[in-house]
């Protein structure tokens, strides 16, 4: 299996670690989004819509979304709840991440820490939506150690890769101490460095 990442992408790298986690064997390729190699004519044969992260598997076939991808490595492991309603809550929280965290914690952070913006620079509705998906979050671990359940699941593998470093993009993590706490059981559940 080859993977196509940009080691600064927390969807790229939640790929990574799902398969590291399940002690899988990849080819991985670093695929830079900042100079431009997710357009390149080979690239886009491999994945039309120009995004990383994109998986070959070992029998040639492409795979690209991130929580796609993380979904099929993961079929029949323990990342994947038993239980038919726990495995529709882990991928609620999945639609979610994409949704309603990604396009506000990454993009703030892209922004700030990648393009250089100050703070003061980031649209309102963006940071405000932020703290709303990070609110969201502390709420959904009220009352238990993972997003579903007693063990990390998924859901916590691709809510973890934007949280961890939502800092990077204008948020304080200790205003959301029951997040921040997860985090730390998340990164050593998937011994996540």
């Amino acid at each position: 299996m080859r993977i196509y990442g940009d080691s600064i992408s927390g969807n790229c790298l939640k790929v990574k670690w799902t398969a590291d986690h399940l002690g899988l064997t990849y080819d991985w390729v670093e695929t830079s989004v900042l100079k431009a190699e997710t357009r390149t004519p080979e690239f886009l044969a491999l994945n039309p819509a120009g995004q990383v992260p994109a998986v070959v598997l070992g029998d040639g076939r492409p795979l690209a979304q991130s929580n796609a991808i993380i979904l099929h490595l993961a079929e029949g492991s323990d990342l994947i709840p038993a239980d038919a309603y726990d495995r529709a809550r882990m991928l609620e929280w999945m639609f979610w991440e994409q949704y309603s965290h990604e396009p506000y914690v990454a993009v703030a952070r892209f922004q700030m820490h990648y393009l250089g913006k100050p703070a003061s620079d980031l649209d309102p509705k963006l940071v405000e939506r932020g703290h709303g998906a990070l609110a969201r979050l502390e709420q959904g671990l009220g009352a238990s150690a993972f997003l579903v359940g007693d063990r990390a699941s998924l859901a916590d593998v691709a809510l973890v890769a934007y949280t961890r470093v939502a800092h990077e993009g204008g948020f304080n993590l200790n205003d959301y101490p029951a997040v921040k706490a997860w985090v730390a059981r998340v990164e050593a559940a998937l011994k996540i460095v």
